[in-house]
């Protein structure tokens, strides 16, 4: 199991994956918008997105869980 935690503090812009989907080492997974930059966020192994912890429009804090990848 490993977590895709969120590099900074920021809105949910879009979600790009959801659960049950595979996912390659590497590949966008989230897209967080902060100070008016799109920032994406990948997935650091291969896998299956086992649980989505965030929504689209929702806000995250630095280092929050936003999916799980097993």
């Amino acid at each position: 199991m490993t977590e895709v935690i969120a590099t900074m503090a920021g809105n949910v812009w879009k979600v790009l994956v959801k659960e049950g989907d595979q996912v390659e080492e590497g590949q966008d997974v989230v897209i967080l918008e902060s100070m008016k930059m799109e920032i994406p966020i990948a997935a650091e192994v291969s896998g299956t997105v086992q649980s989505v912890k965030i929504e689209e429009g929702g806000f995250v804090n630095e280092e929050e869980v936003l999916l799980i990848v097993e």
